[in-house]
């Protein structure tokens, strides 16, 4: 018996809403079902494959996939079909792909495993001045030789 492949067509609008309007809605539809450590990130520079990625956590994998869930419910509002949903089947990691925002639902060790804020900011904070600052947040004492006289 053989059946035929279900084809699902996803597009952005023409044309798509801007990238501002996008983010606010991703960030509205994760505060309304309650994610945990939202984390937006502008990775503008950094890739070509988006503006922005946003980052939370669910408390379960229900969670996750409820939160992914909204995230889609919501652009569709916008009149934004997702270009792609990956991860809803076992949901410990679910990306909603809206173009110019990336969203990431992850659960807490798995985000943790993967730490894909460091990934994404590494280089973000400038360098300590002359390492002083780091010394003095490690608690070391300057040990640089006083002058006797």
């Amino acid at each position: 018996m053989t059946s035929q492949a279900q084809v699902i067509k996803t597009c952005l609008p023409n044309p798509p809403p801007p990238v501002d309007v996008l983010l606010s809605t991703v960030l509205d539809a994760v505060a309304e079902i309650k994610a945990v450590d939202v984390v937006e990130i502008d990775v503008r520079g950094k890739t070509s494959v988006c503006d922005h990625m946003v980052i939370a956590s669910g408390t379960s994998t229900r969670h996750v996939k409820s939160i992914a869930d909204e995230v889609v419910k919501f652009a569709k509002r916008l009149d934004c079909q997702p270009l792609g949903v990956e991860g809803e089947r076992e949901a410990e990691w679910v990306l909603v792909d809206l173009g110019d925002v990336v969203v990431h639902v992850m659960l807490p060790r798995v985000r943790e495993f993967y730490a894909l804020e460091r990934l994404w900011t590494v280089g973000d904070q400038p360098p300590a001045d002359d390492g002083a600052d780091a010394r003095a947040a490690a608690g070391a004492h300057d040990l640089a030789p006083r002058d006797a006289g």
